[in-house]
């Protein structure tokens, strides 16, 4: 399955508010469709389901992608959930859009497969590339690279920056310090039932 291009406000719409997949609000509450007013009693599969796409719209990911996260997270010591949202969290592309440099992640993803981002003042091109504390995240020093990401600040996709990161607006320079707390996720969501959802799948 390919990552969806399609509209993002329907994906809003139907799944709640997702800060990383776009900044605009959908000016009706309701679900898009023909029967998008009809209350429906949702299954329980239906509800996990829901968080789980939840998931993979936010952070861009394919389903491939997200069931390669799930069975990292699983692998991992502690709690498979927390461990889950750490991993999407710490994404190159994440973490560019948490530090401000860009207003959405599909926004960021574009910034690193198009060079402009250095981790450790090497040109890291790979969106999924996981971010570990101590590393520094720069732009490449070129004019053009620098104007985008400075465009870019003055408008940022979230108001807070996370307790993980730090970030220098006059260097345009960030640092990660650690990995992201659970309370810092900026995405509603009950990471559980996605992790129940890929129980019954396997």
């Amino acid at each position: 399955m390919s990552r969806y291009r399609g509209p993002r406000l329907r994906i809003v719409r139907r799944l709640g508010d997702l800060p990383g997949l776009t900044r605009k609000a959908p000016r009706r509450a309701y679900p898009p469709g023909q029967h998008g007013q009809d209350r429906k009693k949702r299954s329980e599969y239906a509800v996990r389901l829901e968080e789980k796409q939840k998931l993979r719209f936010n952070y861009g990911l394919t389903e491939r992608q997200l069931l390669r996260y799930v069975r990292k997270a699983r692998r991992a010591a502690g709690s498979t959930g927390q461990t889950l949202l750490q991993l999407l969290e710490m994404r190159l592309d994440n973490t560019i859009f948490r530090l401000g440099m860009a207003p959405t992640i599909p926004g960021a993803r574009q910034l690193v497969n198009h060079g402009h981002v250095t981790v450790n003042g090497r040109v890291v091109d790979i969106p999924s590339y996981q971010c570990r504390p101590g590393e520094v995240i720069g732009v490449k020093d070129q004019d053009r690279s620098r104007k985008i990401v400075e465009t870019n600040l003055q408008y940022p996709g979230l108001a807070n920056l996370p307790s993980h990161l730090e970030f220098d607006k006059n260097k345009l320079v960030g640092k990660v310090n650690s990995v992201i707390d659970r309370e810092w996720v900026a995405l509603q969501i009950n990471e559980l039932l996605v992790v129940e959802y890929y129980s019954r799948q396997a």
